[in-house]
């Protein structure tokens, strides 16, 4: 578990870093996906599927990111939608939330707020999605290495992740580039 728990850090990094590239953009959100999912399998966690659910999802989405370029509308669209709900999974696992069909009616609501930002400010919106992906994974990461990393504590540090990565993927530190 900790071996994952590290690759999930690795993956948040990437993102905080490069995750407007759609393939990397895909990845991400397939891994927050994929761990969000296993939330709601009791007992996941020992066995397999921990492993297979977020890396196989990673794969996925990677691939149809990098595969379907030309149709950026669309995949784009797509990525908002699904980000949306894994970032609101993610969230109320953050915070030890369990309300039932209401997390799948929050998540559905986030989906269609993600879809919605994507369409209307796409390379912003690319940025604070992969920001977002990349800041919840690190924290993710870190609470399976250290399940006392938890609160207030969490929360600022993912805050921070993701105020930086906005600075950095935005153009704000140095000559680096906005969002392709």
């Amino acid at each position: 578990m900790t071996g994952f728990a590290i690759i999930i850090i690795i993956v948040g990094l990437i993102m905080l870093l490069y995750g407007t590239r759609l393939a990397l953009l895909g990845a991400g959100i397939g891994v927050l996906l994929g761990v969000g999912i296993l939330r709601l399998f009791p007992g996941a966690q020992d066995n397999l599927l921990w492993l297979i659910i977020p890396i196989g999802l990673a794969i996925l989405f990677a691939v149809g990111g990098g595969f379907a370029k030309g149709l950026i509308g669309l995949v784009t669209l797509a990525f908002g939608a699904l980000a949306g709900g894994a970032i609101v999974l993610a969230i109320l696992d953050l915070f030890g939330l369990d309300w039932g069909i209401t997390n799948w009616i929050l998540a559905l609501i986030g989906a269609v707020i993600g879809a919605g930002l994507l369409s209307r400010f796409k390379d912003w919106a690319l940025i604070f999605l992969a920001a977002f992906v990349g800041s919840l994974l690190v924290v993710r990461g870190l609470q399976m290495v250290f399940p006392s990393f938890t609160g207030a504590f969490a929360s600022l540090l993912g805050l921070v992740l993701l105020g930086g990565s906005v600075a950095y993927q935005g153009g704000l530190f140095g000559k680096r580039k906005s969002a392709k």
